[in-house]
Formats: C-alpha cells, sequence, structure tokens
C-alpha cells in the first residue's frame, strides 16, 4: 500500500461556521473538495507520533464514503490509528467521550446537525480537539488560511474498509478500527445519573417517548430506554438511522416531530417527550400540552442539580449560556450565589471554560445542553436530566414547571427564524442595526432602553468573537437579540430572539405567543426587515 499525493485548485468557499464546514451535499462530492477542508485540518493540527483520530456521524448521505476518506489522508499525515464507529455513526458526543477516553489527538465529525440529508440535502465537516471539544476560533481561522492556497493533498491507497464489520486491520504504515459508538458512551451516563431511581419511574407506569428521528440517536436511545432502563418496547420512535432521514430535517423543532405533538396535544398525553436532531447533541423536552424552551429546561436542571448524581458532591455549580439564551438561569444563579456566565452562540466557547473547570454545566439557545462529562453538547444526556430529576422529586413535568416558575419567575421565550436571505443583504440589515443608537430607535418605538453589539474575548484562550450579535434592551425587563447564524448551508438566516420576564406571581402561566406577539412585531420593525430584504415576516416560530 502507498501514499499516492493528488493535485487540485485551491478551493476559496471553505471558511468554518459556527460548528464547521457546511455546503450542499453535491458540494461536497465536487472531486478533491472534502480532501481539501480535511488536509487542511491536519495542517492546521498535525498530529504527534502514535496519534489516534477518532470518525464518525451521523449516518447521513455520503457518510460513509467520507468516512473512508478521512481515514485514508489521516493515515498518509502521520496518524497512527484511525478509530470509525461502525457503519460510520457516531453522535457527537460520543465522538468527545471516545476522544477522551481513548487519548485521541481529536476527532472529525461528518455530520449537518438539524440540516436536511440526502442527495440533495446538506454535508458537513466539523474537527473536535484532544479536548473533545470543537476546534477553537484561532484554528478555525487557521484551517480557512491554509484551504486558501491549499493544492494538493496525501491519502493512503488500499482496498475498501467494511465499515460495518468491527475490528481492527493494517492500512498503510497504520491501521484502521472499527469500533461499537454506542455501548461505552452510555457506559459514562450511567456512572452519572440514578438509573435505578429512572427504571423505577417506568416501571411506575410513567408514559414516555423519544423520537429519534431517524437519525444518529436510534441506535443509542434503544439501547439506553428500552434495554437498560427497562421503558417499553416502541418508546423510542424513528429509531433506525436512514441516509435522507425519512425525508425530513433532523431537527428536534414542533414542525418536524408530529409523532410527539400529537400526543402531547391529546386529551390523555404522555408524561414526558423528548427528542434530538441529526448527530444526537441537541434536545427538545415536551412537557402535556407545552414545549419546555431551551432557557427553563437549563435553568430547571441548574435548579435541581442536588437531584443528579454527577453533581451531588459539589454543588453549587456553576453553569454558563449562550447570549441570546433566554436569562432562565440568571435567576438561578443568583440564587446560588454563583458567578452569571455568558458566551456567544457555538459550542466551542463553552468548552474552553468547561476544560478549564471554570463550568460544570451549560446551554445555548438551539436546543443544547450539556455538562463537564464531554466537551459537547449530549441531547441524550439532557433527557436524563429529567427523568432524574422527576424521579427524585416525585413530580409531574408540569408541576416541576410551575414550582419552578413561581420560585424564580419565567422568562417568556421565542425565537423567530428568517431563512433564505441573500448574505449582502443580511449583513447589511445587521451592521446598520449595529450603527443605531437607542434614541433613534426609540423614534420606531419608544421602550427602547439600550442597543449593544455584543464583543467577548474567552477567558481561558483569549480567542475573540467581534460582533457576536445586537441586543436591544426595552422596558418592562425585555430584551430582543439579534444574530447572523453560521450553520447552514447556503444563504443567510436571521435569528431574532425575543423575552420577557414576568416575576413571580405575575402571568406565570399565560401563552407565550400570545403575550410575546406585540414583542415579536416589535422585533422585527426595530431591524427594518422588509426594507433590507423583502420580508414581511418570519419563516418559523419557536
Amino acid at each position: 500500500m502507498s501514499i499516492e499525493t493528488r493535485a487540485f485548485t485551491p478551493f476559496q468557499d471553505q471558511k468554518p461556521g459556527t460548528s464547521g464546514l457546511r455546503k450542499r451535499t453535491s458540494e461536497f462530492r465536487r472531486p478533491h473538495y472534502l480532501e481539501s477542508f480535511v488536509q487542511a485540518v491536519f495542517l492546521a493540527d498535525p498530529p504527534p507520533p502514535g496519534a489516534t483520530l477518532v470518525v464518525g456521524g451521523d449516518g447521513r448521505f455520503f457518510s460513509p464514503e467520507a468516512a473512508e476518506i478521512t481515514a485514508r489522508i489521516a493515515l498518509a499525515n502521520g496518524y497512527a490509528r484511525v478509530v470509525i464507529g461502525q457503519d460510520a455513526l457516531f453522535s457527537t458526543p460520543a465522538v468527545s467521550e471516545a476522544i477522551r477516553r481513548l487519548g485521541a489527538w481529536g476527532g472529525v465529525i461528518l455530520s449537518a446537525s438539524h440540516n436536511a440529508g440526502g442527495p440533495d440535502g446538506d454535508f458537513g465537516v466539523k474537527y473536535n480537539t484532544r479536548t473533545g471539544g470543537p476546534a477553537p476560533q484561532a484554528m478555525g481561522d487557521r484551517i480557512h488560511e491554509i484551504t486558501q492556497s491549499l493544492d494538493r493533498y496525501s491519502l493512503v491507497e488500499g482496498l475498501p474498509l467494511d465499515l460495518s464489520r468491527l475490528g481492527a486491520r493494517a492500512l498503510g504504515s497504520g491501521g484502521v478500527e472499527i469500533v461499537d459508538p454506542v455501548g461505552p458512551y452510555l457506559d459514562l451516563l450511567e456512572t452519572l445519573f440514578d438509573f435505578d431511581a429512572i427504571r423505577g419511574l417506568f416501571q411506575g407506569g410513567f408514559r414516555f417517548a423519544f423520537d429519534a428521528m431517524n437519525a444518529v440517536t436510534g441506535p443509542y436511545a434503544v439501547e439506553l430506554f428500552e434495554r437498560r432502563l427497562g421503558a417499553p418496547a416502541g418508546t423510542v420512535l424513528r429509531g433506525e438511522p436512514l441516509p435522507d432521514f425519512g425525508g425530513e430535517p433532523p431537527d428536534p423543532h414542533l414542525d418536524h416531530l408530529h409523532h410527539l405533538t400529537t400526543r402531547m396535544w391529546s386529551s390523555h398525553p404522555l408524561d414526558l417527550a423528548a427528542a434530538s436532531d441529526g448527530d444526537g447533541d441537541r434536545n427538545m423536552i415536551l412537557a402535556p400540552g407545552r414545549m419546555v424552551s431551551p432557557g427553563d429546561s437549563l435553568a430547571v436542571i441548574a435548579a435541581n442539580a442536588d437531584c443528579l448524581p454527577a453533581f451531588a458532591d459539589r454543588l453549587p455549580i456553576t453553569a454558563a449560556r449562550s447570549m441570546p439564551t433566554s436569562r432562565a438561569l440568571d435567576r438561578v444563579s443568583q440564587a446560588n450565589g454563583t458567578p452569571r456566565v455568558e458566551t456567544p452562540t457555538g459550542w466551542k466557547w463553552f468548552a474552553t471554560l468547561l476544560e478549564a473547570g471554570r463550568i460544570q454545566l451549560c446551554g445555548e439557545e438551539s436546543f443544547g445542553t450539556g455538562s463537564d462529562h464531554v466537551r459537547e453538547k449530549d441531547g441524550l444526556w439532557a433527557v436524563l436530566c429529567w427523568l432524574n430529576i422527576l424521579a427524585a422529586r416525585r413530580q409531574s413535568a408540569e408541576a416541576l414547571l410551575k414550582a419552578h416558575w413561581e420560585t424564580f419567575g419565567r422568562d417568556h421565550y421565542q425565537r423567530l427564524d428568517v431563512d433564505g436571505l441573500d448574505p449582502a443583504q443580511a449583513e447589511a440589515m445587521i451592521t446598520a442595526l449595529a450603527a443605531t443608537d437607542a434614541e433613534t430607535l426609540r423614534a420606531r418605538d419608544p421602550s427602547v432602553e439600550s442597543v449593544t453589539v455584543l464583543d467577548y474575548v474567552d477567558p481561558v484562550s483569549g480567542d475573540r468573537m467581534a460582533d457576536a450579535g445586537v441586543r436591544i434592551s426595552l422596558s418592562d425587563d425585555a430584551r430582543i437579540t439579534y444574530r447572523l447564524s453560521g450553520t447552514g448551508s447556503s444563504g443567510a438566516a436571521l435569528r431574532v430572539y425575543i423575552e420577557r420576564y414576568a416575576p413571580p406571581g405575575r402571568a406565570l402561566h399565560a401563552d407565550p405567543v400570545q403575550l410575546l406577539a406585540p414583542l415579536a412585531a416589535t422585533a422585527l420593525t426595530l431591524v427594518d426587515l422588509a426594507r433590507f430584504t423583502g420580508r414581511t415576516g418570519p419563516t418559523s416560530i419557536s
């Protein structure tokens, strides 16, 4: 077996976004495109002798081919061993666990998260470092810089790999090992929760369902809920990973969870329901007749950390949230006497704080929640938190939420998405908003109090995120946060996050949609959406 070097014309469009590089699948299948980015990753973070790389993803179309290409380039660039999840499957939190357990130099995750899959869908590549967390900002910039002039890559030739068969085989001067991606990760989760208490919950007739959305968490969830925890067969819905996710985006959004919403809004709902996304790092929690907002879910976990064995001997824990996430966590942190920690969107900003021991729990606005057990957000971990807390408190999900709001108040919260925008128009819109002072905006809405352009410097790495978003504070303890998303594969997406706080005893159980409707209209007026983009409303609301 020999190493072959192939030449190509450098690509100019390989700048990583919030979570790696995401493009249409057809783009990644162009000659040399995937290879260029992967080669740049290994040049940006060259492995030491004897290094191990972990590879896997969410099982979307093109994953097996991409996993083999990645392994061959890794072995040609100094890696001694490449560990690949069976059938190229590996959830994002499980990759983080494997990197840390194996002492690997890094990991390549083949996923576009919640984006649609299939030949006409999206594909993505993300690099995680030896901490198990996403590559920091500086490394992402370095990868992009390399791609601008990179004109050749090297790979090991040889017979095709059988990714379905467990075991190791030699390839070039190193080797490839196909491993079980599920068991070791679930073994870790079992050390963090009271599985006996959760089993007792199911034995007592607790009615629960988990929608894996035909994505990577299916095999994990069946083994976890139905086998290890004893939930009834059929608890896991859409549990078979499919290359196109069954024709729907693997996005834990109410619009894509008809299996759950029908049951949770029925006259006889389940006690709890949950879902995860394509690569297993996001989650959605549903109580009867109610979606739990990401900020509320994070705050409830923080407020009930004493119920979770992983945190029991190190209370009070310090938790962090991303800037657009609601301030529900801030109320809990203030009550616990712990610091208020806020980061930009993107798990890499949490990862450095987790690695330095500055936080133990964190969450973001797009249904990502996690802790210091790995360096990624973790959908199944978040669901287990809820199950463990309900088992310990002996309360229903609805009673738990109401008790939380009666103690801390409620941050009514909503996200408005405007997708498929022209990038230049979107940038001009946000730039104009950032340059507008509060006095000028008060001409459009007199409740405006301040305008802040969000800027962040990582206290551990020193990496900076300038212009991370624009926040407008309004009277009556309301705020609006605007940012352009970096997780799409084409066009630009405007994310608008609106929230209004209700203190204990005031509007705690109001319908957020009705309560926030005036604020939603204000948000679109202040950003001047119609003038810059021609749009008059959001694409979706969650």
